[in-house]
């Protein structure tokens, strides 16, 4: 019962449409501007910097904070990698949104910076190394998801993290599928700083 509560919490946290919350206080439904996702990305190029920044941070957090309140309580840590994950979904499959949502890079990046810190430093310097070099957030942030099993694999890790790692990677490069066809088209927008 505790465990399916916690579930069913993360997953509803994770569910909470930070991105376009914030673009209905500037007016704008972020899902008919921009690339259309409600991410920080897509905040970013719309509404600028500060609402991009509050954006990934809010994302982030639903992914932080039923993981770290979880680890706080002494709950097992395949346990919080469950809860993680369900944080997660809620972001990708927000049940507000009838089961849509964001692409969930930073949701998974709040997830990790509880469960696996030093995980986060080596997909991280993935990412930066791509998007410093190609100016492409969608190329940095598949790679460094499809990254972050493999460097789970070689830190000390539970099985039900390693699972959950994968899903999530798995699930951030699904979303990024239309991003992966304009990359190979040579059509996707560089970031511009």
């Amino acid at each position: 019962m505790t465990a399916a509560v916690w579930i069913v919490g993360a997953y509803l946290l994770g569910s909470v449409p930070t991105g376009l919350l914030l673009g209905k206080l500037y007016g704008i439904d972020v899902r008919a501007t921009g690339s259309g996702n409600i991410g920080a990305t897509n905040l970013y190029r719309t509404l600028g910097r500060r609402v991009g920044i509050l954006t990934l941070i809010g994302d982030c957090l639903k992914g932080f904070l039923p993981v770290f309140l979880a680890f706080k309580l002494g709950l097992a840590g395949p346990m919080q990698a469950w809860i993680g994950l369900a944080a997660f979904l809620g972001h990708v499959f927000s049940l507000f949104l009838l089961f849509k949502g964001g692409k969930g890079v930073a949701t998974a990046l709040g997830v990790y910076l509880a469960l696996a810190p030093l995980a986060v430093l080596g997909a991280l310097g993935v990412f930066v190394v791509l998007v410093v070099s190609f100016r492409y957030i969608s190329l940095g942030s598949i790679v460094a998801a499809a990254t972050m099993p493999i460097i789970i694999w070689f830190l000390p890790h539970d099985l039900a993290l390693l699972i959950a790692t994968a899903l999530i990677a798995s699930v951030v490069i699904i979303k990024h599928h239309a991003n992966i066809s304009r990359l190979v088209a040579g059509t996707e927008n560089k970031f511009k700083a």
